[in-house]
């Protein structure tokens, strides 16, 4: 049911991921975005694509470029950079004939599927994980010797995940030129937003924040007690679930255990 493959960047880079195929005609795809310093491998997106495969979506989450096993350097990362890296995953995806696409995200991966949904009219339906839709310009989040250290080198170093990383100035002046406040504003597709309510990182204020913006296609569900990486297995199977029954109702497929009963019944 698992695949890892291998795709290309507009770059040439070349991408990792993981396509989970399900033993039927899929009824659509999903492709999920992980968050910034993370990779394909985060417990919420492993879960999230195992429960959509078993509902008989074609699930595809991969690594943007210069995390996990993909190619490139972190450095180089920009958020339109992983947008065109998004859209690069929705032409493997519409090669192998997926009849319905969506997209999910997880922290920043929420915001690249966000964007690349507004981007990509073949889109059907987004879902956002812990992700935020204000204060969103990256500067404000360095100390003042890094914000010196930013104008006075055009880089700017800092530790994650026990890895030494470093982002330059486009980086930043790439994320001032999105507005995802706007972006939930104009969307016109449906748009789940999962949230914690201990979200240690973007507070759940964020998710009734897109709720205001978009009250007719967006759509809130909110975890009590789950944190930002929503690392608990209870936590992480309560959002596979809810994920993948959203996504079923979006593209028209039975959810779960609506095709569990129709099993048992059939003559």
């Amino acid at each position: 049911m698992e695949q890892q493959i291998q795709f290309d960047n507009p770059m040439g880079e070349s991408l990792s991921g993981t396509l989970h195929q399900p033993e039927r005609p899929p009824v659509g795809a999903v492709i999920a975005g992980h968050c910034f310093t993370c990779s394909r491998h985060t417990g919420v997106l492993r879960h999230i694509c195992t429960a959509l495969c078993e509902a008989g979506f074609m699930a595809l989450r991969f690594d943007f470029s210069g995390n996990g096993q993909s190619q490139g350097r972190f450095e180089q990362s920009t958020w339109s950079k992983q947008v065109l890296e998004m859209e690069a995953a929705i032409a493997l995806i519409q090669e192998k004939g997926a009849p319905w696409i969506g997209l999910a995200g997880h922290s920043l991966g929420a915001a690249i599927a966000l964007l690349t949904a507004r981007r990509i009219k073949t889109v059907s339906a987004v879902c956002r994980v812990a992700g935020r839709v204000s204060a969103t310009r990256p500067m404000h989040f360095l100390t003042s010797s890094q914000q010196q250290a930013l104008e006075q080198s055009g880089q700017v170093e800092f530790y994650s995940r026990e890895r030494k990383l470093r982002l330059s100035k486009d980086f930043f002046v790439d994320a001032d030129r999105h507005d995802l406040m706007d972006a939930t504003r104009l969307l016109t597709i449906p748009m789940l937003v999962v949230h914690g309510d201990r979200d240690e990182i973007i507070p759940v204020a964020e998710a009734h924040l897109a709720k205001t913006a978009n009250p007719r296609m967006v759509e809130l569900a909110i975890v009590a007690g789950g944190d930002h990486m929503l690392a608990q297995p209870d936590h992480q199977r309560q959002v596979a679930r809810t994920v993948t029954g959203w996504f079923c109702r979006q593209a028209g497929a039975p959810a779960p255990g609506d095709l569990s009963r129709q099993q048992r019944h059939r003559p």
